[in-house]
């Protein structure tokens, strides 16, 4: 059963979020919150699969819950996805550098509310492709000279070919047309180089793959 906190100050979009994923025969809602403050509380005492966090809430806001959340190593396991009520929010870039595992629109589809929460506890990251573009442009743009290279010398060479195409927006499909090999096999080499590399996730590796140089601005298309 997937376990999940709902934090968000408006308690319609709770009781919304609530009735759908209670609904779900694999998920329950552990616990909810109306602010930071509470969110963190709650997460610690719950300790959920799975944080829907509303980005913008009082006394403390999602983005410094989420970061306080990520940098514990006691709750390595929780996922958080930022809720947000316009798809290119101006946190994003600071939101999955932060730690967090993706973004979802308050307004998605309820089948892709679901499937959100399946995705993030199986690992991927939940990017809609709008947020993947502007994530990878933010970093683009803000890349700096590129940091010491020792944390990819652990990866094979198709590791780090793998990391750079998920580094430059592709999923699993897409990878493993690139490289004309089975999405099965491409899914087992991003799971392979996210344990190597320590990586929480998915939307982590692509933070990686910029910080380490191995992606660079000039790659974009």
């Amino acid at each position: 059963m997937i376990r999940v906190l709902l934090a968000d100050d408006q308690s319609l979009v709770r009781a919304g979020f609530k009735a759908l994923l209670d609904a779900q025969p694999d998920i329950e809602v552990a616990g909810e919150a109306a602010d930071g403050e509470e969110a963190l509380r709650r997460v610690r005492e719950l300790r959920p699969d799975v944080v829907l966090m509303d980005i913008r809430m009082p006394q403390l806001d999602g983005l410094a819950a989420t970061r306080s959340i990520t940098g514990d190593t006691e709750l390595k396991d929780v996922k958080v996805v930022m809720l947000t009520t316009f798809e290119l929010d101006e946190y994003v870039f600071e939101a999955i550098r932060s730690g967090a595992s993706g973004f979802l629109v308050k307004d998605t589809e309820p089948d892709e509310l679901v499937r959100a929460v399946r995705a993030v506890v199986e690992g991927d990251a939940l990017l809609s492709p709008g947020v993947t573009r502007r994530l990878i442009a933010e970093f683009a743009a803000r890349s700096k000279a590129p940091a010491a290279a020792d944390t990819l010398a652990r990866l094979t060479e198709r590791e780090r070919e793998v990391m750079a195409l998920v580094g430059i927006g592709l999923s699993n499909e897409e990878i493993a047309r690139r490289l004309v090999v089975s999405p099965l096999t491409a899914k087992t080499h991003v799971s392979r180089t996210m344990v190597k590399l320590g990586a929480r996730d998915r939307a982590q590796l692509v933070v990686l793959a910029y910080e380490s140089g191995l992606v660079r601005p000039g790659w974009l298309g």
